[in-house]
């Protein structure tokens, strides 16, 4: 492979010349501490940490950037560390997804505007990765993505808690009076314990597992628990290997190719991924050129097993033992022959290459392809006249007998309404009713927020139900599991079909032939689309209105149109003077 010259270096154009320009810069430098010898001919390298004191999935991130930054001067490479937006999941609202777009344009920026030759991306925490990985993919310089790892497993009582997942199913049995306060104090305490993102196969888990299949991080990078030393000398082999990566003039372009994405999709679906891993998907594609689609995604979902035994789709384990059990390494072995081994990653080798001498450790937590958990994959795609440009599911993770279902609507126009009804134990409700939420999508949530796992109501809790059909145009946290129709497209906000449905229509699911129907007739449906009013805009100024005028919808990624690869020519590199 060839290698670059230090005249070759990006950075050069603002150190290397003998001109005032240069003066300046080296000047500032030296009033940082540097001498010339510490960063001139030398690759520098951004690390981009979205570490902060409210996101908990990042708090070992000031440790790790520290072990990133003794792996590049190892490599003789120059680090800097560079702080960015930190969209938490647990404590940003509405929600973390109307943020991402601006921590991708905010990554871009910072790389094009600085004089960096490489990028060491530190996130994990569900939208992090793809804000990360999106802007990175369109400023081009050599990067690799830093996954932040799962937390350690939950544990009350002697019982193994699932973060997200078991949190759901104690608060239904808390609402049914059948957990006492000590006992819920116990749960809360107990099911979230380290650093490090949750350790269920939720977004967060999903979205590391995706870079990693693309070829973005080291081998199995992903897998390693937050606060195992492990991740530690991983974090240190980023900075050495970032080094290298600049020499070769390893850009993300060369990676993130359609094979990348295809490989990416598949090991999402093996792994029982978040229903949110299709937006991300498709957004991270699409910034590399690569035009994948919600049908692409279903095809591959009918025909991939889902092999990988984590909550919540699996039944038994967490991501702990999932990396105990070989990783995603060992998974991706599973499944070779269904991947493009030749696909390049971020060690300058093949993907083959790098899954040499994978094993598995525990058939039970990586399931042969002969016994796997589930015969698809975790996601299926929906149409029908409720969603002609698309929704999903999660099969494996809802009761089988909701697979083919038809029952009256019960509609909510926003979640304080559905609230205050599922909260009502005199609700007037079957469990063959079908709970409709809608206003929750990228625009009228506002921004995507994951409010699509509608609260069973108490009077179906009280008598033994623990799921129902559910259908909405928002988002559900990947650790969430049940019979729920998400990411309804277009959304109701904007006039989709879904905003047209009235309580008492019948709503019909049949999950085989991968269709979502109301049962009413298109002359009915016309007077209602005629009738029907837009809503107030969500925003007047601000973020929120930019994000309004230019978020796509949820089967086109919800990236701003503007920010599309083939919207106009990429930006130059920056005029110094």
């Amino acid at each position: 492979m060839t290698r670059k010259d230090a005249s070759d270096l990006r950075s050069a154009r603002w150190f290397a010349p003998d001109d005032l320009r240069s003066f300046g810069h080296r000047s500032r430098m030296m009033q940082l501490g540097y001498s010339e010898e510490d960063f001139r001919n030398r690759p520098v390298i951004g690390i981009l940490n979205t570490w902060s004191e409210l996101n908990t999935c990042h708090s070992h991130f000031r440790e790790r950037a520290q072990d990133v930054k003794r792996g590049v001067l190892q490599a003789g490479g120059f680090a800097v560390e560079m702080p960015s937006l930190s969209v938490d999941e647990s404590f940003t609202k509405p929600t973390s997804m109307l943020y991402r777009n601006m921590l991708a344009m905010e990554t871009e920026e910072m790389i094009r505007s600085h004089p960096l030759d490489g990028v060491v991306l530190m996130g994990g925490c569900d939208k992090t990765t793809p804000g990360l990985v999106m802007g990175a993919l369109s400023a081009g310089v050599p990067m690799i993505y830093l996954p932040a790892g799962p937390m350690l497993r939950g544990n009350y009582a002697g019982k193994i808690l699932g973060s997200g997942s078991d949190a759901w199913k104690y608060w239904d049995e808390r609402r049914a009076g059948n957990i006492s306060d000590a006992e819920w104090l116990g749960i809360q305490g107990g099911i979230a314990r380290s650093a490090g993102v949750c350790m269920t196969m939720g977004t967060a888990s999903t979205m590391t597992a995706i870079a990693d299949a693309m070829g973005l991080t080291l081998p199995g990078a992903s897998s390693i628990p937050a606060v195992d030393a492990n991740h530690q000398r991983m974090s240190a082999d980023c900075g050495r290997r970032i080094v290298e990566m600049v020499w070769e003039d390893l850009t993300p372009g060369k990676v993130v190719t359609g094979a990348a994405c295809r490989n990416a999709a598949i090991v999402a679906m093996a792994t029982g991924c978040s229903t949110n891993a299709v937006v991300h998907l498709i957004a991270m594609a699409r910034r590399a050129g690569v035009k994948l689609t919600l049908d692409d995604l279903d095809a591959l979902g009918r025909v991939t097993p889902l092999i990988a035994n984590v909550r919540p789709s699996g039944k038994d384990y967490l991501m702990e033992d999932f990396y105990y059990a070989g990783g995603l390494r060992a998974l991706m072995k599973q499944i070779g022959d269904r991947l493009d081994l030749t696909a390049l990653t971020v060690t300058g080798r093949t993907m083959g290459e790098n899954l040499e001498g994978a094993q598995v450790w525990n058939e039970d937590v990586i399931r042969p392809l002969t016994n796997p958990v589930h015969a698809e994959g975790s996601l299926a795609v929906l149409r029908g006249n409720l969603c002609p440009d698309g929704a999903v599911i999660k099969p494996a993770a809802c009761d089988p007998k909701y697979h083919v279902h038809e029952g009256p609507a019960l509609v909510f126009d926003s979640y304080p309404e559905m609230k205050k009804a599922v909260d009502d134990e005199s609700l007037d409700i079957t469990p063959d009713h079908v709970m409709v939420l809608r206003n929750a999508g990228p625009l009228g949530g506002p921004g995507f927020p994951e409010w699509g796992m509608l609260p069973i109501p108490k009077a179906l809790i009280r008598q033994g139900h623990r799921d129902m059909l559910r259908i909405s145009d928002a988002r559900m946290s990947g650790t969430s599991y049940g019979a729920c129709v998400l990411h309804v497209a277009p959304e109701s906000f904007i006039g989709g079909p879904l905003a047209l449905l009235r309580t008492g229509d019948t709503v019909r699911l049949d999950l085989p032939a991968r269709r979502l129907d109301m049962l009413v007739d298109e002359d009915e449906l016309a007077r209602r689309r005629a009738a029907w009013q837009a809503p107030e805009p969500r925003f007047e100024r601000g973020w929120g209105w930019m994000f309004s005028r230019h978020v796509t919808q949820a089967d086109q990624g919800c990236d701003f149109d503007f920010l599309q690869t083939d919207f106009g020519r990429k930006a130059s590199e920056p005029d110094i003077f």
